[in-house]
């Protein structure tokens, strides 16, 4: 079973933004993808098998370019030029959730993953998944640690391309991996149809 949302984040008379930090959504994730032996093993994932990953469930909703945000993945660290009590509390506030140093921190809007059915909540949970990237040198191998872990980065998406550009050249005129995407649009999808009616927080930052 998926795990769900707390129910004081889905209250739609609770008026208090709240946080709240779920291992339950770690330890479904690894079982489900990230794992050797998860039950929808993703090999795309298999280098966060190191990582230290944080989930956290909120209430607050957060709209970009007129479409819902359902998830934002990100590596925690505070804005820049803050200062250093601000620094300690952003630390501080991480430790209390977590009582570890996290590689990647994701957060999910509660209300919207409550709702959604179970094949697109895998898609959203992979997609902010796909974002905890290993970072890649110049010669676009993986990075790794002296002690031999991977270096983690932000990762940005396969294909970036304007629609009209294929309507009107064609899909050898794509930039990036647009070829690819469309000959994995015409399979037939290796765990089923999805619909996620939001964006992804990570993508419109990036945007």
């Amino acid at each position: 079973m998926r795990p769900r949302p707390p129910h004081e984040l889905l209250d739609p008379l609770c008026l208090d933004p709240l946080f709240i930090a779920s291992p339950e959504l770690d330890r479904w994730a690894r079982e489900t993808f990230i794992n050797p032996k998860a039950k929808l093993r993703n090999k795309d994932h298999e280098h966060l098998q190191q990582a230290e990953i944080g989930w956290l469930w909120t209430n607050v909703s957060y709209s970009r370019q007129m479409m819902s945000v359902v998830g934002y993945a990100e590596i925690p660290r505070p804005p820049q030029g803050v200062g250093k009590w601000l620094k300690a509390r952003f630390e501080y506030q991480l430790w209390a959730w977590f009582q570890r140093k996290l590689d990647f921190l994701i957060t999910l809007y509660a209300p919207y993953a409550d709702e959604a059915d179970s094949i697109t909540f895998c898609a959203v949970i992979e997609h902010e998944l796909y974002h905890c990237g290993q970072a890649r040198d110049e010669y676009d191998c993986p990075k790794f640690k002296k002690s031999g872990g991977p270096v983690f980065a932000i990762k940005g998406h396969d294909f970036e391309e304007h629609i009209g550009v294929v309507r009107r050249y064609g899909i050898n005129a794509s930039a990036g991996r647009g070829k690819e995407l469309f000959a994995a649009a015409k399979k037939r999808p290796l765990i089923g149809r999805a619909r996620v009616n939001g964006v992804c927080g990570t993508c419109a930052v990036k945007l």
